[in-house]
């Protein structure tokens, strides 16, 4: 809901900023005395340095991956996120929930609760045969390997199969694989496929395919931001992944510890296979591991094939007859329009040139609820909308790694997320007080968090307490050095300037117009960078940022998946812990 705040001692109005819910008044507070917050004292017995005590942490993550008692690994991932939230890098705002669009004569596209959408066992009854999609903007990558993105997944999942696929109620099933057998110690796989598998070019897909797949996804060369998901396999430390083919029907593979989640792994883009002599036709294909399928025409073994690709513009999909399941399959073809400009998208849909879109306006989708419009659907998912810090970022040069903690803490009490949630996000959203998102299994037969009350610390609080929050937010940054005017305002001689790294899209931008106008009630300048979707990935990726939007939708539903991200060596560890 709008917030209205009485205003203690100054008035500060702020205009620049509207939204479908109206403009934010910001909160004031009394003056304050000098910090009753001491840095060094006040980092607490969890705290680890981010960037050159984050050994611990990964060493908790592979002790994790290793240990064989559920009830103690849970606590231990408890314990994880303790330390993943001491240091205020990342900062999470809202539960996740899927919201899109799909035309009424449009039936039997699913997705998984990790995002994932499925297309191969659509079919239209307006009596087309073609699907016309928008899920985002020109894609990262294509190579399931190097894919992170959630578009990518979409993509993988219509162009490439794994052993293990999704079916429409978003439990794991057979895809490649008939089954398997496990050993008396939970730790050998014995994998059978079905029998006359093909590449969609008519040759023989084989045991050996997902052998050679497997240890080029952990190759130094391939650079998977995924990789750390083998590192639950035996060889995986000595670099020698303990996969191989026992014939071309049979798979078998060895892992350190029992792990409840394999068919989730065999059903994750990173264990799909690709075919050797596809990746490594491309010229350069050592120092650009992706580039075999950065145009059309690649070599898959999915439900459809890459057939036209206009970059920046369209894709198109055409079925595979060589797919393993191709007589169930409708569609002839799939039209992907590339683009991030949610008006664009959305006029699209509505003049019929679009049968599903993953996006909508912000300033429609009030309407959208309010007209019940039966069109639009709001999905549960497991995952996490946060914003992050890079660890390493000039804004904490000079400053003890507790007085940066300080910072970053600041920034998180003053985003207001209930404003966010109810405005912006307008569709159930829960506001955020820590990274596992809620309703994640603990991973021995429990939830790890149930209720939005057990967390880090109060999402509500600047609604609640503004006057408080916002000293308590002062203290912190007098704590780490910063000066301040009798208004509780930056000094001149100590000021905060930094910039926000988003993509392109209505709903992204309004969070970071509201998270900057939050911080503008202390003197923070927060500008705002819109990026290129691919772009965006790699600026991340890089640490190429100081302050951006972030998200993470679970890839299986086990709290080990958000936190392994967060390793030195993770492609995935965006805040750069470690490095």
């Amino acid at each position: 809901m709008k917030r209205t705040i009485a205003i203690l001692l100054v008035l500060v109005a702020f205009c620049s900023a509207v939204f479908a819910g109206g403009a934010k008044e910001a909160p004031a507070a009394a003056p304050a005395a000098e910090s009753t917050i001491n840095a060094e004292e006040y980092k607490g017995a969890d705290y680890v340095d981010p960037v050159k005590g984050w050994a611990k942490y990964d060493a908790l993550i592979a002790a994790i991956k290793s240990e064989t008692d559920t009830a103690k690994r849970t606590q231990m991932m408890h314990d994880a996120e303790d330390i993943l939230m001491s240091n205020w890098c990342v900062i999470p705002i809202y539960y996740y929930n899927d919201l899109y669009m799909q035309k009424g004569y449009v039936s039997g596209v699913y997705s998984n609760p990790f995002a994932t959408k499925f297309f191969q066992y659509a079919s239209l009854s307006n009596g087309s045969s073609t699907l016309r999609i928008n899920l985002a903007s020109e894609p990262d990558y294509l190579d399931p390997a190097l894919n992170s993105s959630v578009d990518g997944a979409c993509l993988a999942a219509a162009s490439f199969a794994g052993l293990y696929t999704y079916n429409a109620q978003g439990v794991t099933a057979p895809a490649l694989a008939e089954g398997y057998k496990v050993s008396a110690d939970g730790l050998t796989y014995t994998v059978t496929l079905k029998k006359d598998l093909k590449w969609s070019d008519g040759s023989a897909l084989t045991a050996n395919d997902f052998v050679y797949s497997w240890k080029r996804a952990v190759a130094p060369e391939t650079a998977a931001d995924y990789e750390y998901m083998f590192s639950g396999f035996a060889g995986y430390e000595e670099g020698d992944l303990a996969v191989k083919a026992i014939d071309d029907s049979t798979l078998e593979f060895k892992l350190i510890a029992p792990c409840a989640y394999i068919e989730d792994l065999m059903a994750f883009p990173t264990f799909f296979p690709v075919k050797q002599s596809a990746v490594e036709s491309y010229a350069d294909w050592l120092t650009s591991p992706g580039g075999w399928c950065q145009e059309a025409g690649f070599i898959s073994n999915g439900p459809f094939v890459c057939t036209a690709w206009n970059h920046d513009v369209s894709m198109t999909y055409e079925k595979n007859p060589y797919y393993w399941d191709a007589a169930n399959v409708k569609i002839e073809k799939l039209e992907f329009m590339l683009s991030a400009d949610d008006n664009a998208i959305y006029a699209a849909y509505n003049a019929g040139d679009l049968d599903l879109i993953d996006s909508v306006p912000t300033d429609e989708v009030a309407k959208l609820i309010e007209s019940k419009n039966p069109e639009f659907y709001v999905v549960d998912e497991l995952g996490t909308y946060y914003v992050a810090f890079n660890a390493k970022s000039s804004l904490f040069d000079g400053k003890t790694p507790a007085q940066a903690a300080c910072i970053r803490e600041a920034f998180s009490i003053l985003i207001d997320r209930d404003y966010i949630v109810d405005n912006i996000g307008q569709t159930g959203q829960v506001a955020a007080n820590a990274y596992i998102p809620l309703g994640m299994a603990d991973g021995n037969g429990g939830i790890f968090k149930e209720t939005a009350e057990a967390g880090y610390y109060d999402a509500y609080a600047i609604n609640k307490d503004p006057a408080g929050t916002v000293k308590k937010a002062v203290d912190l940054l007098k704590a780490a050095g910063y000066k301040f005017d009798a208004n509780n305002k930056l000094s001149s001689e100590t000021p905060i300037s930094l910039t926000y790294l988003t993509n392109q899209s209505s709903g992204h931008i309004a969070i970071a117009e509201s998270i900057q106008q939050d911080l503008a009630a202390v003197g923070i300048s927060l500008s705002i960078q819109v990026q290129d979707w691919n772009v965006f990935l790699e600026e991340r990726k890089k640490g190429n940022f100081d302050f951006a939007r972030e998200g993470w939708i679970a890839d299986f539903n086990d709290p080990i998946n958000m936190l392994e991200m967060w390793t030195t060596t993770s492609g995935n560890n965006d805040c750069q812990f470690g490095r």
